[in-house]
């Protein structure tokens, strides 16, 4: 989203004026940016810059700012997406997968889906030989799972997102 730019007189999402997308951009942007760069850069005194940010937060707007890491410099450049198909799908089982699947090493983000799979777990791993080893031994063996396909992936670019231009 580098470069956008909001105008105050743009309509309403959710709630939110002008300077509170301009204050999701800008934080999207950069999360670590200080108050006193947000305020000048949104045009608002530091004051209500602060005040925004913090009703955002507690409405539920922003849920949190997180630092993006370089797996591969981590020693984990092998990215993975495994769908999960379930042979049963009472709510405990998938309750219990869910939970379960969460939980394994290297994983991302997990999503429970609908349609032909019943989840998409996106994992980061050292070695071919480790992510074998990741879906034999944390996701083909719970006895719920009926098969699994995985899907190397390449690169990963950031879309568009959902606040207006």
């Amino acid at each position: 989203m580098t470069g956008r730019q909001l105008k105050k007189t743009q309509p309403a999402a959710a709630g939110l004026d002008g300077t509170d997308l301009a204050i999701l951009v800008a934080l999207l942007e950069d999360g670590r940016m200080t108050n006193a760069a947000l305020a000048a850069r949104v045009g608002v005194a530091e004051s209500t810059c602060a005040y925004r940010v913090r009703a955002l937060r507690e409405s539920g707007v922003i849920t949190s700012i997180n630092a993006r890491l370089d797996l591969g410099a981590l020693g984990h450049p092998i990215h993975a997406i495994i769908k999960v198909r379930l042979g049963s799908h009472s709510r405990e089982h998938v309750r219990t997968l869910y939970d379960r699947l969460v939980k394994v090493p290297g994983a991302l983000t997990v999503w429970h889906v609908g349609g032909d799979d019943d989840f998409l777990l996106h994992v980061a791993v050292a070695s071919p030989e480790e992510l074998r080893d990741l879906i034999l031994e944390h996701v083909t063996v719970h006895p719920m799972v009926r098969q699994t396909e995985t899907q190397l992936v390449f690169e990963v670019r950031d879309g568009r997102g959902v606040l207006p231009e």
